[in-house]
């Protein structure tokens, strides 16, 4: 018997979770699928996809999704493009020039690499820009504001420095891109250039490229700025699919482009500037990796700043496919990673499609082999994802109401990398990731993925996080923020969702460039594309257990356990605030503020800040008992049917329906507080973070902004919501446990 023969048998026999007939069945099934994805295939389709410049709108973009659509027919799914009209902005006018104290201009663009093929396209290369800036032509002192978030521009009015009237230059990082221009003109900023610097990203990580994997003087960070903590999807159709029908807003009125215009710039164009401004030197953090005085200004640099772009109506082009479910055709398991890029995109996302593709034509084999899912597969291949979730937001809002219904769980992928394994999404579906990782050899140290997380967990957390990787059954996985094409199933749908990849042993210095090609790729990331292997290997195996399951193999002790940590964490949170305050107002009142102000340039002492109130957090923590105990029970009542399901069929039908309203349980209609959007009311993105997580949004963004009486209220709405599970779980429970 062959190595790989021994690899299928032990993978067959050594399964212990979840028992029952059908889920032996499909753990062969998943075993048979592993040894099918090959490393190759994973290369030649990235090399294919990224052969060209393919952003949303270009011949390329649309021609990538014909022929995906035409390999999932080839590999025997039922597959169609659908396709939505949306707003996306590219630019005709792009000026930033210093005009004192002396004269520069920059160059906004990024030169080709000798060594690089693709590098060279510049006919069909994007510009370097930002979507969803505003058009915009000012001239105004220059400010440095570090990374541009809330607490920097705090820590100017510490300073006495005012950023009204003026252009700001924030470094990228820390936040997400479209959160600076944003809190600039909250604080009166007039412009906003973001410039890569290279101590987050260049030569201070490592060598720069073409030599190394960062990003070089003149590489360039592409992205979108609109805000989409408010919403994503195309700006002018919030909360509805963008079909020909659809009642579109004004431009003037989207809510979502930024107030003031935007540009990135490169370091290379960033340091005359910034070597130009004046005033007090930045504190010590705010000072990257140039060779210059980073100071803060204003002036004496004053910049002219100038964009245009053309505002026009673009289609998004999703591939859908399908494999329809043989026992319930109307519970959908959903898997997508998007296609369309900034520029060429090899790592960003065609790394993760390609691990896509290889898992569809790798489960056309098992078909051709007699092998049927039990629930309907949808495979998706996004477009206009760069902008802002479009293809997938626009898709969700569009089949909004037939997904509560039937999507059980969405598995999101997007781009892939070298090293551990990396996954978030919702805590129902943590015990089962982790039964799945167990099961993936790691092609470096040929130990399971899991088994290397947890070493790596081991190594480098902090002493609560060693023992817990320790003596935890399952490693614990991240709540979800957003960035990616799961935000509109999880926040605003309520569909049970995972985001997977791998990553940690590669340097990334070329994202949204026009380096991030398959030249880089595969000299400097997944080389031989191993690691695009084990990420179709994980997800295709998901996908697999999760289609041919008996019950959705949910785990909600999990949930209870992780909503136990976000109620104790909020309520340090208050006390953190309660704790900071009482400390400021001494010092106020000790005059110690203004005897380390400047003596040169004094300024009045700060007003004491009323009192942090306390919070009744009873409602919260009862409920989280509640969740506990009815988290319990279930697994209690699913573990003893589960050996007993096949004589039980209208039972597990039943519980199936309601199981597949779980997650949805945390969803309420009437969304977050400022952002209805947002409707879970466990994970939202953070209002002023972007992509960073915000866990109990409406509660911990309540008492960030100061708004107590507010808090009050989304203790109770996130109490509700828990309550609501507890219920639904109960009810779930009664029904299994009159299984016999």
């Amino acid at each position: 018997m062959t190595r790989s023969a021994l690899a299928v048998l032990l993978a067959i026999v050594l399964v212990v979770a979840p028992s029952g007939p059908s889920a032996q069945v499909a753990r062969s099934w998943d075993a048979t699928f592993r040894a099918i994805p090959d490393a190759g295939n994973i290369g030649d389709y990235m090399r294919r996809m990224s052969a060209r410049p393919h952003h949303l709108g270009s011949a390329y973009d649309k021609d990538n999704a014909e022929w995906i659509l035409a390999k999932f027919k080839e590999w025997g799914w039922d597959a169609r493009i659908e396709t939505y009209q949306v707003l996306f902005p590219t630019p005709k006018e792009r000026l930033v020039e210093m005009v004192e104290p002396s004269l520069f201009r920059a160059a906004l663009r990024e030169p080709p690499v000798a060594v690089d093929p693709t590098s060279g396209q510049e006919s069909e290369q994007l510009p370097t820009y930002n979507a969803y800036s505003i058009d915009g032509d000012v001239t105004a002192p220059l400010v440095y504001v570090n990374y541009g978030r809330p607490v920097d521009y705090e820590e100017l009015e510490r300073r006495g420095v005012s950023v009204k009237g003026a252009i700001v230059i924030a470094r990228y990082g820390a936040s997400w891109r479209g959160i600076k221009p944003k809190v600039a003109a909250e604080h009166g900023a007039v412009g906003c250039l973001i410039y890569s610097d290279p101590a987050d990203d260049g030569y201070a990580v490592d060598e720069v490229f073409p030599n190394g994997p960062m990003r070089n003087k003149d590489g360039v960070q592409r992205g979108s700025v609109m805000d989409m903590p408010s919403y994503p999807g195309d700006p002018l159709t919030p909360g509805v699919g963008a079909t020909p029908e659809a009642k579109r807003l004004d431009i003037r009125n989207a809510p979502t482009l930024t107030a003031i215009p935007v540009l990135p710039i490169s370091y290379g164009d960033a340091q005359p500037l910034m070597a130009a401004i004046g005033g007090r030197a930045a504190p010590a953090a705010w000072r990257g990796g140039l060779p210059i005085t980073y100071r803060i200004g204003p002036g004496p640099a004053r910049v002219h700043l100038k964009v245009a772009f053309n505002w026009n109506m673009t289609p998004v082009y999703n591939v859908v496919a399908r494999l329809q479910g043989s026992t319930y055709p109307d519970e959908w398991v959903v898997r997508g990673n998007h296609h369309d890029a900034w520029v060429n995109g090899a790592q960003d996302p065609v790394s993760g499609m390609s691990a896509e593709l290889e898992e569809a034509r790798a489960m056309g084999e098992l078909v051709k082999q007699g092998w049927r899912p039990r629930r309907t597969i949808v495979y998706i291949a996004w477009d206009g994802e760069e902008q802002g979730l479009l293809g997938s937001t626009e898709w969700v809002e569009h089949h909004d109401e037939e997904l509560r219904y039937k999507a059980g769980v969405y598995i999101n992928t997007d781009g892939n990398g070298r090293g551990f394994l990396n996954a978030g999404g919702s805590h129902s579906l943590e015990h089962f990731i982790n039964g799945v990782a167990r099961d993936i050899e790691d092609p470096d140290t040929k130990m399971s993925v899991w088994k290397r997380k947890q070493a790596r967990a081991i190594a480098n957390g902090t002493a609560e996080q060693r023992s817990e990787a320790r003596t935890r059954a399952d490693l614990r996985i991240d709540a979800l923020g957003s960035g990616s094409d799961y935000s509109p199933f999880l926040q605003h749908n309520g569909v049970p969702t995972l985001n997977l990849s791998f990553g940690g042993m590669d340097d990334d210095g070329i994202y949204h460039s026009i380096y991030d090609d398959f030249y880089h790729f595969s000299k400097f990331a997944d080389s031989d594309f191993r690691y695009g292997r084990a990420l179709a290997q994980t997800v295709g195996t998901a996908v697999i257990r999760l289609a041919d399951a008996d019950l959705w193999p949910f785990e909600f002790t999990n949930v209870a356990d992780t909503v136990q940590t976000y109620v104790k964490e909020v309520q340090a949170l208050l006390k953190q605030r309660q704790d900071e305050v009482r400390e400021r107002n001494r010092q106020i009142e000790d005059g110690v503020l203004a005897a380390i102000a400047d003596p040169r340039r004094p300024v009045q002492a700060p007003k004491a800040e009323a009192p942090v109130p306390a919070l009744n957090f009873a409602p919260l923590e009862n409920a989280a008992n509640t969740l506990t105990r009815a988290a319990e029970r279930y697994k209690k009542a699913a573990d003893a049917a589960r050996p007993r399901l096949g004589a039980n069929a209208g039972i597990v039908a039943t519980v199936n329906a309601r199981l597949i309203q779980s997650e949805r349980q945390f969803v309420e209609p009437a969304g977050l507080p400022k952002r209805p959007w947002y409707r879970h009311l466990l994970y939202a993105p953070g209002y002023y973070t972007g992509y960073s997580v915000k866990t109990l949004p409406g509660v911990r963004e309540a008492i960030e902004q100061k708004s107590y009486a507010e808090a009050e209220t989304e203790i109770v709405r996130a109490a509700r919501a828990l309550d609501r599970e507890a219920s639904l779980l109960d009810q779930v429970s009664a029904e299994l446990e009159r299984v016999r």
